[in-house]
């Protein structure tokens, strides 16, 4: 039961509740902390249903005071994304988009396309709705600006050859890999690239035409070609760029079409007046908010990480509540002051609904998507736990496997489903160590045991004889699945018994001959129809699992099976090996090497690079300065 918290600060801060295991189920911000948390200690008819079902289950709740609601904001969105709680909003479409990214920090700058995690060093543009249009406007981009796509290891490669690949003869590179163009030339088409996408054509295209003309006038009329040229590919990738506003304008524009469950959220990019990017994502509502409160938790979101920076001014459908706060708090990431606003008329309410008609149409796709596959994981959830007797839904299924081949290489492997979606960040793979031979049970113990030990012992009673858990073991599972029939299934009930673990965890196991399921205290197994929504999740979550031993099991068998080309080196440890393979691009370059070559590597001692040679070439005479091999057998 939750009790109400005592002397509460009349201060701004983070409030995190907290269920029985000590996991962070919501987290919530506030300007004073004393009066947000005693809106949840009133009559309980008053509240939403998700919030009564969020105390009902909460049995503490903690907080964490700060100086200013911007830095009470800064502290919640790391919070959330920390612990990402159940009752919290939270991203459920995280469609990687693509985004164009130029890598400023390197010697000689390279575009290409890209998903998933932004990193440092990296400017991005974008993000884009279609890839295919995205290459094609790339493809026309480094004809007007030639600047490299090829990965490292690639540009390397032709720097030793001195020869520059396909792209150059095709006027689709520059060259920087054999010298062709100088730095500070390469530099300034790299800036013209990025302007360009950044929305500003005008000066770009303004230097294109001058530079034709001046060819021109000197009557260098291939230059003059290669300019006519640049400039009508510049025009064509500016085509994809939409203008709706002045050439000084940097704004974004969001706006949100929600139903009672979902909210999907556009934003569109406009950089000098141009849409430079779009991207999309979809909120599950799992708090009960309105449109303003929406806006608020879609401000968090999207410009906590945003690899575009923060423009001048934000254009909102509703203004949020603390506004003020979001507007201060926006302004210290960006630099320079930033106003959020809500447009009433004239061209930029009119983007406002052409971003609402876009978030429209996504949420219909979004939910069209979802229906049939949340529908059949709530159904699938509920079955299983009828047809095992279990006291709550298997939110959290682990499920182990192991593999050998006629007794090397133990491995063992346990996958993760929360909510009856595989999660791959809680998959573990284990190197079975105290096992000889092929024993199946004796593997398996050893895995549950040490992964159920560090559960066992990760969970202690505070002072008022309440259960918490350190932070990273996931909190408990609802059920054990193993990988096989009665056997298995008797070594996870001795290690849950061994541990006191025994009334906390549910255990079954799946046999593969019949796909039957065993569950303690009963000789027969457990009847599911076969073409019900609960087996088929066992079986996806038991192949898995097997996928990921067997996974695992090949990559020890392949490694220890391979020879290792440079084992036995002196000098040459583990760290000075993967940076020589990196210099030459690749074990086969390093093999083509010549002693020189390997001498020439500054960092490399002589010493070592005559016995790296050496060992690539066994036949060869023997290098100077590399060690005589010894007379001993």
């Amino acid at each position: 039961m939750l009790e109400r918290p005592r002397s509460v600060p009349d201060a701004p801060g983070s409030y995190q509740f907290k269920d029985a295991d000590g996991r962070v189920i919501y987290v919530g911000k506030a300007l004073s902390l004393k009066q947000r948390l005693s809106n949840y200690f009133g009559d309980p008819s008053q509240l939403h249903p998700r919030t009564q079902q969020m105390l009902e289950r909460a049995r503490s709740v903690e907080w964490i005071q700060v100086r200013s609601e911007v830095e009470a904001i800064m502290l919640e969105y790391s919070l959330i994304k920390e612990h990402r709680p159940h009752f919290n909003v939270r991203l459920v479409d995280d469609k990687s988009y693509p985004f164009i990214a130029v890598t400023t920090d390197e010697t000689w700058p390279r575009v290409a396309i890209v998903r998933g995690t932004k990193r440092k060093g990296t400017r991005y543009f974008g993000p884009y709705a279609q890839t295919y249009a995205l290459r094609d406007m790339l493809d026309m981009l480094v004809r007007s600006f030639p600047v490299r796509t090829c990965t490292n290891t690639k540009f390397a490669r032709h720097e030793r050859l001195g020869r520059p690949c396909l792209l150059f003869h095709i006027e689709r590179c520059s060259g920087p890999c054999v010298g062709e163009v100088t730095p500070t030339e390469y530099r300034r088409l790299v800036e013209d690239l990025s302007r360009f996408l950044d929305g500003d054509t005008r000066a770009v295209v303004a230097r294109l035409e001058a530079g034709m003309r001046q060819a021109a006038a000197a009557e260098e009329y291939e230059k003059a070609a290669r300019f006519r040229d640049q400039l009508e590919s510049a025009r064509l990738a500016g085509e994809h760029q939409d203008v709706v506003g002045a050439a000084d304008e940097d704004f974004d524009v969001m706006a949100i079409a929600e139903s009672e469950l979902d909210a999907a959220v556009q934003v569109l990019h406009v950089r000098h007046g141009r849409v430079v990017g779009r991207q999309g994502f979809v909120l599950e509502k799992v708090e009960d908010l309105g449109p303003a409160d929406l806006v608020a938790r879609a401000l968090g979101q999207h410009y906590a990480e945003t690899p575009l920076g923060v423009p001048r001014e934000v254009l909102v459908p509703a203004m949020p509540a603390e506004h003020e706060a979001y507007a201060g708090w926006l302004t210290g990431r960006r630099g320079s002051a930033v106003v959020i606003h809500v447009p009433r008329r004239g061209h930029k309410r009119a983007l406002i609904g052409v971003a609402e008609q876009n978030a429209a149409e996504q949420l219909v796709r979004h939910r069209t998507r979802r229906a049939t596959d949340l529908a059949s994981r709530a159904r699938a959830l509920e079955e299983l736990q009828g047809h095992l007797g279990l006291a709550e839904a298997p939110l959290r299924i682990e499920c182990y496997d192991m593999s050998h081949l006629q007794g090397s290489d133990y491995v063992g492997s346990m996958v993760v489903m929360e909510d009856g979606l595989t999660k791959r960040g809680d998959y573990r793979r284990f190197k079975v160590t105290g096992v000889a031979g092929n024993d199946d049970y004796g593997a398996m113990e050893e895995v549950l045991t040490r992964r159920l030990k560090r559960l066992a012992e990760s969970e202690r009673t505070d002072a008022h004889g309440e259960v918490t858990r350190r932070r990273r073991f996931a909190y408990p599972p609802q059920l054990l699945l193993l990988d096989g029939g009665k056997g298995q299934l008797s070594v996870g009930v001795r290690v849950l018994r061994a541990l006191g673990l025994a009334e906390k965890v549910a255990v079954a196991a799946l046999a593969k001959q019949f796909e039957e399921v065993f569950v303690p205290g009963s000789p027969d197994p457990v009847r599911i129809p076969r073409d019900s929504d609960a087996i088929y999740l066992l079986q996806e979550i038991r192949d898995e699992a097997h996928r990921f031993a067997i996974s695992y099991h090949r990559e020890l068998r392949a490694r220890r099976l391979r020879p290792d080309p440079l084992g036995g080196v002196r000098g040459l440890g583990k760290a000075r090996r993967a940076r020589l393979i990196v210099e030459f691009g690749s074990l086969r370059a390093l093999r083509a090497a010549s002693p020189e070559d390997l001498k020439g590597v500054t960092w490399l001692p002589d010493d070592v690079a005559g016995a790296v040679h050496a060992k690539l070439h066994p036949e060869a005479p023997r290098v100077l300065g590399a060690p005589r091999a010894s007379a001993r057998g």
